[in-house]
Order: C-alpha cells, then sequence, then structure tokens
C-alpha cells in the first residue's frame, strides 16, 4: 500500500489540489449569492387593512438599503382597453371636496429599508383615474356603463442604491365581484392580487419597458 502511494503520489496530489479548489469555489460561490441576495432591490406593493376597494394600497421598501421613488402609477384594466393616470402627487380629498392637507405628501423621495408609503385606496385611486380620463365610474360599485372593469395595476419607478439605472416594480389586483345577496344587482367588488410576489423590472433590458410606462402617462403625451 506504501509503494503504492509512494508511486501514485503525484497523481494524488493533483486530486487533492482540485478537491480544495473544488472547495473554495464552491464557499465563494454560496458568499456571492448571500452578497447578491443582500444587494438585490425588494419592493413589496400590497393590499391593507381591507379586501374591499377601501383598503389601502402599500408599496414597502424591503431591500437592505433605501431606494427613491420616483413615480406611482395606476393603470385600469377594462374590457374596453387600459388607462393610465399618475398617484405620485395625487391629493386625497374629503366628502366634501375639500384637499385633506394633512395627507397630501407627495410619494416621490427617499423611502428606508423596512419603510413603507400609504398611497390611498384602491376606490380613490379608482375615482382618479376616472377623473382624468373622464370615464362615468359608479363609485360606490365600482361599475361602467359600457365597459367592464377588469383589474388595477399599481406600478413603481425608483432608483436603489448606487445603481446608474431605474428599476420598476408592478402588481395588478382584480376586480371581483362579491356576490353576497343576488337579488341585488350591483354589488362591491374585492381587491384580489393576481400574483403571490411583486414583480420586479431590474435588468437592462427592462428599461425599455420602463421608459414606456413613463410615456404612457396622460402629461407625458
Amino acid at each position: 500500500m506504501l509503494e503504492w502511494l509512494n508511486n501514485n503520489s503525484g497523481a494524488l496530489s493533483s486530486i487533492a489540489s482540485f478537491c480544495t479548489l473544488g472547495v473554495w469555489l464552491f464557499y465563494a460561490q454560496l458568499l456571492y449569492l448571500g452578497f447578491a441576495r443582500q444587494r438585490r432591490p425588494r419592493i413589496i406593493i400590497n393590499r391593507g387593512r381591507s379586501k374591499s376597494p377601501d383598503g389601502m394600497c402599500l408599496i414597502s421598501n424591503m431591500s437592505s438599503e433605501a431606494i427613491f421613488v420616483s413615480n406611482v402609477m395606476g393603470v385600469l384594466h377594462t374590457s374596453q382597453g387600459e388607462y393610465t393616470c399618475d398617484l405620485t402627487d395625487y391629493t386625497r380629498t374629503d366628502d366634501s371636496g375639500e384637499e385633506r392637507s394633512e395627507e397630501h405628501a407627495t410619494r416621490q423621495g427617499p423611502l428606508a429599508s423596512g419603510d413603507y408609503h400609504q398611497v390611498c385606496s384602491f376606490r380613490e385611486i379608482i375615482d382618479h383615474i376616472a377623473e382624468g380620463h373622464e370615464l362615468d365610474i359608479d363609485r360606490n360599485t365600482l361599475t361602467l356603463e359600457d365597459e367592464t372593469l377588469q383589474a388595477l395595476e399599481i406600478r413603481l419607478i425608483a432608483i436603489y442604491g448606487s445603481e446608474n439605472r431605474p428599476l420598476g416594480a408592478y402588481r395588478c389586483f382584480m376586480l371581483e365581484k362579491e356576490n353576497r345577496d343576488s337579488n341585488i344587482k350591483h354589488q362591491d367588488c374585492l381587491i384580489v392580487p393576481n400574483s403571490f410576489d411583486t414583480h420586479r423590472l431590474s435588468r437592462r433590458w427592462h428599461q425599455k419597458r420602463i421608459r414606456n410606462w413613463l410615456e404612457s402617462l396622460p402629461s407625458s403625451r
């Protein structure tokens, strides 16, 4: 046995070196994946307080660093097409039509790690889109005479850390009718997300799609 080891010491030494290299590469890969995961932006667009249209639209920054929110947009999908509006500086109003100045704060600005923005209720977002595009939507039942409301999409454009290019995030919420009483023709609807997580657009090839978002805003046409 010892003679065999002496005769093959060179080959065994090479095999041991390759095994050691493989172990180091394995641990280097683990370290890189952990670092990349910490550096990856993590933005969550969610529904809070209620499943009804009066529930609040929340934007949370779960990244390890702060993000700078540039634009927040709402897109109403109907059977006849889609309608887009800018929610970045949207001013909420009370029942008398007066602006609630204490609740008027631009969504543009830095958002610290673990912090969140409360945009407004989903019903207010739909109202704002309807007003901007002159849609005759019933505010109580969220119905439109000649079109069927299908979904509400929330889009976000932000800058993460020291990245040079913007990132996008979006999540779509279905407007599902709540049939509690079949004798009532129009019921309120439920806000139901159509995906488990928020979609992230952070790659270089996503930049064209993000530019298209900005160009779709009525003020940019």
